[in-house]
């Protein structure tokens, strides 16, 4: 595999990822109707009316869309630029390692330190992509 290839593989799978998300989701919607724990009048116009599991995995689901953001933006950024470095690539996988965790753990135990924890890790990742790609641009050449 070129360098490029191991850069976009962390986006590829962090596709599959939000798939995996949608359908844990669609799975506690689907339980929580049938179990009659939420009636679908309820939730036709509230989300707040689910039932927590549904409502960690809604959110889960959203948060996929939210600081990944900034990571489908560089992207094709440091390929067009022919920046692309074995450091970049080590952060794009820590990054894709940490929205995992950050599912797993929102999805289950919830704890908020720990969720918090993973969060940060890929928050960092992604601002320290986005620092060595502004200094390679920038400063370094």
């Amino acid at each position: 595999m070129t360098i490029v290839q191991w850069l976009l593989l962390p986006a590829f799978l962090h596709v599959g990822w939000i798939y995996v998300v949608a359908v844990r989701m669609g799975a506690a919607k689907r339980g929580a109707l049938r179990d009659g724990r939420v009636k679908l009048a309820d939730v036709a116009v509230d989300n707040s009316r689910w039932p927590d599991d549904v409502r960690k995995a809604n959110n889960n689901y959203n948060n996929q869309f939210e600081l990944p953001v900034l990571f489908y933006a560089i992207l094709p950024l440091l390929i067009m630029m022919v920046k692309v470095d074995w450091l970049q690539v080590a952060l794009a996988w820590g990054f894709l390692a940490s929205r995992v965790l950050h599912s797993v753990i929102h999805m289950g135990s919830n704890v908020i330190m720990q969720r918090g924890g993973a969060f940060l890790l890929g928050f960092a990742a992604i601002g320290l992509m986005w620092l060595w790609f502004g200094l390679r641009l920038f400063v370094i050449g």
